[in-house]
């Protein structure tokens, strides 16, 4: 029924979209055009490296150590640090911070640690992170990311203060098989050196030097890995590609038509500037919409080029990752009305206040 409703949809564009007229003529092939420039400034030698340091990650480092310090017998200054940063370590992404979120809360976590995870799950993803400071500055990218953590934590901190959830045990996950602390380190440092140096504006020679030597390197040391570790490593390499690249293809080429087809003055207007009222919108916006992971990220860019302040790109930013229309209504379901209509409450007053801290330092 899907597939039918899907090329009906198709069919139904292709049929009523006047091709003919010049200004959607010019949107698409602004669509196009990002299209070309993403493709060959950030896919092979940004996101590509990322999706394999994605999949080191999720698979080398060992889940259950992480999420046991989560559970209810934990230290507030142990819990609420890891669940603010475990995110990034665990590789979460925006379709599966849902389940592991309902899996930890319904565990026993409590609901402040479990909060501060699912406020970051999405925002730290190391892909995101790196297109973020490639595409966007690394400013944006290091304060996004302070930001989201320090909001995490208080989020979380303010939810166990109101809700007095502090979890009732049965907080348990088996043992993973346990892959040496330090091999595991140097081969993400590779891996990470080799991305790092791809965005570095240095000689060209030294630059394709370094980057051969790293990536001989990474592929050297995955093959000392066992022979389940590594196909483990590729599925999981593999299924953050087809996971997130299509998505972001498809939202590349939406901002290439945005870019196109706005009004700068709209964007200006509601977007515009530093002032309280475009920084609340933005987390409005950003929290009713729902973005695919990095999707926002070419999103924000064209915002931004038809006049969008840096405040309210942080704060649509801090929203968008966090919440959506549909993640709103799994977590009513998962937390009951009360807690989850606070969070969204503390999710779009943080991202504001956010935005215009950042919109006054930069």
């Amino acid at each position: 029924m899907r597939f039918f409703l899907f090329i009906i949809v198709i069919f139904l564009t292709f049929f009523f979209i006047p091709f003919d007229n010049v200004h959607v003529h010019k949107a698409l092939i602004g669509g196009f055009e990002m299209l070309h420039d993403y493709a060959r400034q950030h896919v092979l030698l940004c996101l590509v490296p990322a999706f394999f340091i994605a999949g080191t990650i999720s698979v080398f480092v060992s889940k259950d150590a992480i999420l046991k310090l989560l559970g209810p017998q934990a230290k507030k200054i142990i819990a609420y640090p890891v669940a603010a940063i475990s995110g990034g370590i665990l590789a979460v992404c925006s379709c599966t911070i849902l389940p592991l979120f309902g899996g930890i809360y319904k565990r026993g976590a409590g609901i402040g640690p479990a909060i501060a995870f699912l406020f970051t799950g999405p925002a730290i993803n190391i892909a995101a992170i790196f297109l973020t400071g490639t595409v966007l500055g690394w400013n944006l990218s290091f304060f996004r990311l302070f930001a989201t953590i320090i909001s995490a934590i208080l989020i979380g901190l303010i939810m166990q203060n109101i809700f007095k959830e502090t979890g009732k045990g049965g907080f348990y996950f088996e043992e993973s098989e346990k892959i040496p602390l330090r091999k595991t380190l140097l081969f993400l440092i590779f891996q990470l050196l080799f991305l790092i140096t791809g965005s570095l504006k240095i000689d060209l020679i030294v630059k394709t030097i370094l980057m051969i030597v790293f990536g001989i390197v990474s592929v050297i040391m995955a093959f000392t890995f066992d022979e389940k570790h590594r196909k483990n490593y590729i599925y999981e390499t593999w299924d953050f590609t087809k996971k997130i690249l299509p998505y972001l293809f498809i939202g590349v080429f939406i901002a290439g038509v945005i870019s196109v087809s706005l009004p700068e003055n709209i964007v200006q207007t509601l977007l515009g500037g530093n002032r309280f009222f475009s920084n609340f919108f933005a987390s409005i916006f950003g929290a009713l919409m729902y973005f695919a992971t990095l999707t926002e990220v070419p999103i924000i860019q064209s915002l931004m080029s038809l006049g969008m302040g840096k405040g309210p790109a942080l704060a649509l930013f801090m929203a968008g990752y966090t919440l959506s229309l549909p993640n709103m209504i799994v977590l009513t379901k998962l937390m009951g009305k009360k807690k989850a209509f606070t969070y969204f409450m503390l999710v779009i007053i943080f991202s504001t206040a956010w935005g215009i801290i950042y919109g006054n330092l930069f």
